[in-house]
């Protein structure tokens, strides 16, 4: 049976492990899955790698990063963590952020989460479930997480 891990904060405005865990369910029925709910997004590493150590396949990490520099860098530091903690496992781990300052209003910032992390998640049971060309098809279209796809270049 496969195993997902799904990392998400307090942190956060929007309850996206929630959601993450409907799509991954929804995708791959028959899948367990585990939620570890962390503080902020400097957590989310040592939370990915704790699951990934726990047997999980793939793990999605869902981080939400305010609008101050000293956020930003607290995400590129998170980034770091997770790229090695990829590396060091050879599993994948799904980084889904949102930013408080992509969009100018809430609203516009919910649909934003709630988009990403659907898409993400499904290209996570994909990658999982279907390997690693289960993507493949996809390459060069153009698609978004969080925003409209723009389509490819001809």
């Amino acid at each position: 049976m496969r195993k997902y891990g799904v990392v998400d904060t307090t942190f956060s405005r929007v309850d996206m492990g929630s959601i993450a865990i409907k799509v991954i369910r929804a995708e791959d029925p028959d899948a367990e899955i585990i939620r570890y709910t962390v503080p902020g997004i400097k957590d989310i590493p040592v939370a990915a790698k704790r699951l990934l150590d726990e047997g999980c396949d793939g793990v999605i990490t869902l981080g939400w990063v305010g609008k101050s520099m000293l956020d930003k860098y607290s995400y590129l530091a998170t980034s770091i963590g997770l790229i090695i903690t990829q590396v060091l496992t050879s599993k994948h781990i799904i980084d889904v952020t949102v930013h408080e300052d992509e969009v100018d209003n809430e609203e516009k910032l919910k649909d934003l989460a709630i988009d990403r992390v659907t898409k993400h998640a499904k290209n996570l049971v994909k990658l999982v479930r279907d390997g690693r060309n289960a993507l493949t098809p996809y390459a060069g279209k153009g698609l978004r997480q969080g925003y409209e796809n723009v389509g490819p270049i001809d």
